[in-house]
């Protein structure tokens, strides 16, 4: 299985030139954005496959400077949403006012848009706001549209939610529900820069630091890689690879391993199947692969996996992570022998 099966060449000179974007997206973001090549990386593989995924890691790691930049090199437009225990979904989505025409003096209701109207939507410590305002950016996520007094307006193409929260302030949190969480593609895990990295931060960020970004790759650009991404075959060997190391993940299966029902209260869901796949796809053509293979799974499991399963207290108690959990799946669940 080594060529594309849709649009054949087509497809194949699409493929190059996302392999090529991405290389150049990087560069361009190497004029402000020090060290992170995996979160880079996973956050280009969510904008490849159309998806949002959630950014952890304590204040001072620039996730807001790295998705704004991201924003800028791609010409997208670019929403930053600040969430408090005040903020209303209204604050979001956006509401009727009314309006009086100049020309014959009436008035009437007229829509105006929220934050959320953009293309990359950075939600900033999402966990500081009530369910109910989660919950409506959570829709926009999920249909790509918002819904007003009844009407229902679309939001623009491409549409992406990068959710930030800060894993050391609990206290005047409201924590997304599982069923929330699974809504998100990747858990972006940032974390302190090497010495040497921290040093070249502090020299860049000290002086004038004025990038000019070359837009090589476009909205619609991106759309096409989305579009690519489906296209891109799989082989029954690698998808049944997917679907097994996320059961295995959930307690109360025949086939169960025993670390999973001590440790685990709730596995993964089939949406994680799907995201280690389509991931996986974007992932080989990044790497100038027209297949998929058991490593690109492999190498997105701790993403994917590590914010969908819910440990139990004697996971607590033992001092058990889920990505500890997520390196014992990957040894217990290996690819089938003839692998590719």
């Amino acid at each position: 299985m080594g060529t594309l099966t849709v649009e054949g060449a087509d497809d194949v000179a699409l493929a190059e030139r996302m392999k090529a974007g991405r290389a150049q997206i990087i560069r361009e973001l190497r004029k402000l954005i020090v060290g992170q090549d995996e979160v880079i990386e996973q956050v280009l593989l969510t904008l490849f496959v159309g998806g949002n995924s959630l950014l952890v890691g304590v204040p001072g790691l620039a996730k807001t400077l790295l998705i704004h930049s991201v924003a800028q090199v791609l010409d997208l437009r670019f929403s930053r949403i600040q969430f408090t225990p005040d903020l209303m979904p209204s604050d979001i989505t956006g509401t009727d006012i009314i309006q009086e025409d100049p020309d014959t003096g009436r008035r009437e209701m007229v829509f105006a848009p929220g934050p959320v109207f953009a293309n990359v939507v950075l939600a900033d410590e999402i966990n500081r706001t009530p369910p109910k305002t989660q919950a409506a950016l959570l829709e926009a996520m999920q249909e790509h549209h918002v819904t007003v007094q009844g009407r229902t307006y679309p939001l623009k193409e491409p549409f992406h939610v990068f959710a930030t929260q800060n894993p050391i302030e609990l206290e005047g949190t409201y924590p997304l529900p599982e069923a929330q969480l699974d809504r998100f593609m990747f858990e972006i895990v940032i974390e302190h820069l090497s010495e040497d990295e921290e040093l070249e931060v502090v020299r860049t960020t000290t002086g004038i630091l004025e990038p000019d970004f070359r837009h090589a790759v476009t909205g619609p650009d991106l759309l096409a890689f989305q579009r690519l991404v489906r296209r891109v075959p799989v082989s029954e060997a690698v998808l049944r690879y997917a679907v097994e190391l996320v059961r295995a993940s959930r307690p109360g299966g025949a086939d169960t391993p025993e670390f999973v029902r001590k440790w685990i209260a709730y596995g993964a869901s089939v949406r994680a199947a799907q995201y280690l796949v389509l991931g996986a796809k974007a992932r080989a053509i990044t790497r100038g692969r027209v297949h998929v293979s058991f490593e690109d799974i492999r190498a997105l499991a701790h993403p994917v996996l590590r914010h969908r399963i819910l440990t139990n207290f004697h996971a607590e108690s033992e001092g058990r992570t889920p990505g500890e959990l997520v390196d014992m799946l990957l040894d217990t669940v290996p690819p089938p022998a003839s692998g590719m």
